[in-house]
């Protein structure tokens, strides 16, 4: 199921198959680092949810290949991890800049002691 999907995961997803609706489950998985398998599990779940519709067409390096189409409801859920990703990113950043911020000072008056 795509709520089982962690966020990033399907931010991931949706954001590629925006982009590139006629990218082969291999080609989606090599661009997002996972499985084939894993793509076609989590392709199952969005079609199953209707957050995405699957299209066949011809293709030159396959006979019949797939399209990946996002739904009005896929274009939401998109926006809705979109949202979710970045609040998670913003706050990820915001601890990395304190502990930096706060290793900095460590370093600075490590430096006072040693001179």
């Amino acid at each position: 199921m795509p709520d089982q999907l962690p966020d990033e995961t399907r931010y991931r997803l949706l954001s590629f198959l925006a982009s590139h609706p006629e990218a082969s489950q291999r080609d989606i998985a090599d661009a997002l680092g996972v499985s084939v398998g894993k793509v076609n599990y989590c392709v199952k779940a969005l079609v199953g949810k209707g957050l995405i519709k699957v299209r066949n067409f011809k293709n030159s390096r396959n006979k019949a290949a797939y399209a990946y189409y996002l739904t009005p409801q896929g274009l939401e859920e998109r926006v809705k991890v979109t949202v979710s990703f970045l609040k998670r990113k913003v706050a990820e950043y915001d601890l990395l800049r304190d502990e930096i911020e706060r290793l900095t000072v460590e370093l600075d008056a490590t430096r006072e002691i040693t001179r």
